[in-house]
């Protein structure tokens, strides 16, 4: 129960990277490079998509969709961040903090979900290449990535409205660099051992069956490679994986880092570098090992260079 004379704070103040004038500039001059990265990289590849006919198929409609949730998720805490390195106060209003919160755990709980709707898509691709278009059609491609915004919406939502509902009345200074859940659950003046019970268990749950998901088209991928005679045919088939696998790793090696472990006062620190490679890192690299690892896309590239140069 809140008692009358009982203060709220109605904003909250970030303890940020750091307050070494010359880390700061040095963190500035990283987190503009790789959100630009990340901004530049994700845009040519969406409109790479849409403007090279023969990457209107369904893998690539997928990697759109992976574009814009690795574009938006490093908007919503990025530009904030660099704003805050030379801010002499690091304040976010309340609403502001749990909008943050609310967006930056939907994209990326997205995209968790649509890397196993991508590893669907490889299988499909490889074990019954002649029947690919027919079976992964706009009807069935659209919905699945329509599903995967929905979920990761819906898993954001119980967090952000479970940690809006709690009591905040100080201190209000959040010891991350944004609105992440575990720093600012620390700050409640209630008992948080359910919210952080079901932080681990929704969103353990829901990267561990994801991740699970993901592998198991892999598997008979693995079955489908050994089928193949030829060494030429094998590598075909492995680079349209390689890509998919190698940010399937890095996304998931984070959220796992993050998320699924009890939470401490030490682990606060360890979990805002991993934020690092969340918020700034990850966005900037899928597009950089899409583009080298796909030839299409380079192919792609190459051309609306020639059409604009």
């Amino acid at each position: 129960m809140r008692s009358e004379n009982q203060t709220f704070v109605s904003y909250f103040t970030f303890l940020g990277l750091t307050d070494v004038r010359e880390k700061q500039i040095i963190l500035f001059a990283f987190f503009l490079l790789v959100y630009l990265i990340s901004i530049i990289g994700n845009l040519c590849i969406m409109v790479i998509t849409i403007c090279t006919p023969n990457l209107h198929t369904p893998m690539y409609f997928f990697l759109w969709n992976l574009s814009l949730l690795d574009m938006c998720h490093a908007t919503v805490t990025v530009p904030k961040t660099l704003f805050d390195l030379f801010a002499s106060k690091k304040a976010i209003p309340f609403g502001g903090c749990m909008s943050q919160m609310l967006f930056f755990h939907f994209f990326g709980s997205s995209e968790i979900v649509l890397l196993s709707v991508m590893s669907y898509d490889r299988y499909v691709a490889i074990g019954n290449p002649l029947k690919y278009t027919t079976i992964m059609t706009p009807k069935v491609c659209v919905p699945l990535a329509l599903i995967s915004w929905t979920i990761g919406f819906f898993h954001s939502l119980i967090h952000t409205v479970m940690t809006a509902r709690l009591p905040f009345c100080g201190p209000n200074m959040v010891k991350h660099f944004f609105c992440d859940i575990k720093p600012v659950l620390t700050l409640a003046c209630t008992d948080i051992t359910f919210n952080l019970k079901l932080l681990i268990a929704l969103t353990g749950g829901l990267a561990l069956t994801t991740f699970i998901l993901t592998l198991i088209p892999y598997i008979f991928i693995g079955k489908c490679l050994l089928k193949i005679k030829t060494a030429e045919g094998r590598k075909r088939a492995l680079s349209t994986c390689s890509a998919h696998l190698t940010v399937v790793f890095l996304q998931y090696g984070t959220v796992i880092f993050c998320y699924m472990r009890p939470s401490s006062e030490n682990t606060l620190d360890q979990d805002r570098a991993a934020a690092v490679v969340i918020t700034a890192i990850t966005p900037a690299l899928n597009p950089i090992i899409y583009s080298l690892r796909n030839k299409d896309i380079r192919k792609g590239m190459l051309k609306m260079i020639k059409r604009y140069s």
